[in-house]
C-alpha cells in the first residue's frame, strides 16, 4: 500500500527509472494522497502535476497537456466521472489515459460512483481502490504510457 512516513515514501522502484520526463496529472482533493503519489512518480523519474479538485484539474490538464491523468472519483466541486467525460470530449485531451482512484470500490455497485461503470463507458482506462498499491499503480502507468 502507499504509505508516507514523515517526508519519505515507503516505496522502492523495482524497475528503475523507465519513464523519465512523463508528466502525470494527479487530481484529488486529498493533499496527502497527492503528495504521496507525487513522491512515488518522482521516484520513477516522472514529473507529477497536482490539482486539488475537478475544475482545477481540468484547467491544469488543458494548460499542461499531461501524458496521463490519475483522477479521484469523489470530489466536491466536480466528481471524477464528470472530469473524465470532459477529458474524453476535449479534442486536445481525449487521447490521454485516465486512471481513476476510489475509496468506495467495494461499496460502489449500487451508487453513481461504480468504477466498473466508468470503465464500461470508456471514461477511464483503469481504476484502483484506495489505499493504492504503489507497485501496481506504477506498473499500470508504465503499461498505459508505452
Amino acid at each position: 500500500m502507499l504509505n508516507v512516513i514523515g517526508d519519505k515514501l515507503d516505496y522502492q522502484s523495482k524497475e528503475g527509472v523507465a519513464m523519465p520526463g512523463k508528466r502525470i496529472l494527479i487530481i484529488d482533493d486529498d493533499p496527502d494522497l497527492v503528495e504521496a503519489v507525487s513522491l512515488l512518480l518522482e521516484a520513477e523519474g516522472m514529473e507529477p502535476l497536482a490539482a486539488y479538485g475537478g475544475n482545477e484539474g481540468l484547467a491544469v490538464a488543458r494548460a499542461q497537456i499531461p501524458d496521463l491523468i490519475i483522477l479521484d472519483v469523489m470530489m466536491e466541486d466536480k466528481d471524477g466521472f464528470a472530469v473524465a467525460k470532459e477529458v474524453a470530449k476535449d479534442e486536445k485531451l481525449s487521447g490521454i489515459p485516465v486512471i481513476m482512484l476510489t475509496a468506495v470500490a467495494e461499496h460502489s455497485m449500487d451508487t453513481n460512483y461504480a468504477p466498473q461503470a466508468a470503465i464500461r463507458s470508456l471514461e477511464a482506462d483503469d481504476w484502483f481502490p484506495k489505499p493504492v498499491d504503489p507497485a501496481a499503480l506504477v506498473s499500470r502507468i508504465k503499461e498505459l504510457l508505452r
